[in-house]
């Protein structure tokens, strides 16, 4: 969850100024950059319990990780919040954190996929040594397995209240368990051009439920089976009413592109606030239009600015975001080698033409129900989903392939001449396997863990870095035929009594 914005506080005079602010990310391609951003629950090593901002009772707390990135690793604190440091920043890249805690490494625009896995290799290193001095560890997983919202500390933001505030007034029942208990892995992408863009995100948009399927780390709630594979990418689908998690249809509609986004985030998609200094106060609902012409009620004669319509877009959540990039938001974190292999999948099959082209021919005739589909089913029954007389597992197979081939052809490089396919070694094995990691934590749990959620912590703190890739991980396990949820030849409609939404 972004902070707030620090840019141009000129009034906006027009819708224009709007749409060349998404023109102005157009960049060329030897000028396209890659970001990352991950994030992850910590939790003392002692009995697997949360941490808060500020320890107790003698343990150490999220505020002394901050300071002993100050003072012993040379980080520098952001600006305070009410006198709090909630925030350090170095090279380009800094160190926020989620409302309850889960710690969000923002990592630096760079310039090649080798470049970000070498910065995750060095941040989780960091990280790990400096928590690991503090007494706790930090999960590789993208749902807490023992706790949700209401059990889990909140980090002294007034943002975060104001969106508590407002979850608890509209009875959202997902919204803070989204909020407190997920962690994701996310990727930034810039595009070249409006059509470059609308090509990119309509690929990206359709293949996310596969990316989940392949990414999913999170079968537990509350210490049992959830029934998910993603019990994360299950929670947030279309949360906080509709604005969290969705698949963006709009993206899908003839003549979009710029235009067409600004009018719906004007009109379309209500503001949930605004920043008055670093205090985040509740919109109520109005439209970013109003903003614009003075007549916000909560901010009465103001007008918005530039930095006020970034703030509005941080807070509209489809599974992947426009701005001046594309944010890839599907997917859950996981072990340092699938925190790689994310940049890696996406750049093969978005930053190279003859990739993107093939994707896009392979997706462009699904439709809002298809993708629907898919983002409803991949969370419950991942790769193994049925779907138009084949299954997720094949097409993640072959969007693999294009990722791969995209990534050969740009032959990028590193010290040992190999290029940056070589991060993908994780996904392949999870693809012919058709077992991810949901599917070997849960036959885990009920194997050799024998119900004991705790062995979790264990197995899934970065401190023990986890991998698919070492011959201990019982690779040879099949995944259950018989535990295959098959969907309908015909994708049937939401709502028909052989396909069940997920509750809201």
């Amino acid at each position: 969850m972004s902070s707030a914005s620090k840019v141009d506080q000129k009034p906006i005079e027009s819708k224009r100024e709007l749409i060349e602010w998404f023109e102005g990310g157009n960049t060329p391609n030897e000028k396209r950059l890659i970001g990352v951003e991950h994030e992850k629950a910590p939790f003392y090593l002692a009995d697997n319990k949360p941490v808060p901002f500020v320890g107790e009772n003698g343990r150490a707390g999220i505020s002394d990780f901050i300071a002993k990135m100050v003072s012993d690793r040379g980080w520098n604190p952001a600006a305070p919040e009410n006198g709090i440091v909630l925030s350090v920043e170095k090279d380009n890249s800094n160190w926020t954190f989620e409302p309850a805690g889960q710690m969000e490494l923002g990592g630096a625009p760079l310039r090649n996929v080798h470049q970000n896995a070498a910065e995750t290799d060095a941040s989780i290193k960091e990280a790990v040594e400096v928590t690991s001095q503090l007494g706790y560890g930090m999960l590789a997983m993208g749902f807490h397995p023992t706790h949700l919202s209401k059990d889990l500390p909140l980090m002294p933001k007034s943002r975060y209240k104001a969106l508590f505030d407002w979850f608890a007034e509209k009875k959202f029942p997902t919204a803070a368990d989204v909020a407190s208990s997920t962690s994701t892995v996310q990727v930034n992408l810039g595009y070249q051009s409006e059509a470059d863009m609308v090509k990119m995100l309509r690929v990206s948009l359709s293949l996310q439920p596969i990316a989940v399927s392949m990414f999913a780390t999170s079968p537990f709630e509350e210490g049992e089976l959830s029934g998910y594979q993603s019990t994360r990418s299950h929670k947030l689908y279309k949360s906080m009413g509709g604005r969290y998690g969705f698949m963006l249809p709009i993206a899908f509609d003839d003549g979009f592109g710029f235009e067409m986004f600004t009018d719906y985030a004007l009109n379309t998609m209500p503001m949930l606030g605004v920043y008055k200094g670093t205090t985040f106060l509740d919109a109520k609902g109005a439209m970013f239009q109003d903003f614009m012409d003075g007549n916000l009620g909560i901010l009465p004669g103001q007008q918005a600015n530039i930095g006020d319509w970034q703030n509005h877009l941080n807070t509209i959540w489809p599974e992947v975001r426009l701005r001046r990039f594309l944010e890839m938001r599907g997917t859950d974190v996981g072990p340092q080698e699938m925190i790689k292999a994310l940049p890696a999948f996406w750049v093969g099959l978005l930053y190279d033409k003859q990739s993107l082209d093939a994707a896009y021919e392979m997706v462009k005739d699904w439709d809002d129900q298809d993708r629907d589909y898919l983002r409803v089913m991949t969370p419950e029954t991942g790769l193994q989903t049925k779907f138009m007389n084949t299954t997720v597992q094949e097409i993640a197979k072959n969007a693999l392939a294009l990722s791969e081939a995209g990534l050969k052809r740009r032959a990028v490089l590193n010290a040992q001449g190999q290029d940056e396919s070589m991060y993908l070694e994780p996904l392949k094995e999870i693809v012919e396997s058709g077992r991810n990691w949901a599917i070997r934590l849960e036959e885990k749990f009920k194997g050799e863990w024998n119900g004991d959620i705790n062995r979790a912590f264990a197995e899934m703190n970065y401190a023990n870095n986890p991998s698919v890739l070492k011959a201990n991980n019982g690779l040879s396990v099949a995944a259950n035929a018989n535990t295959i949820a098959v969907a309908p030849k015909k994708l049937v409609l939401p709502g028909d009594k052989d396909f069940k939404m997920p509750k809201q």
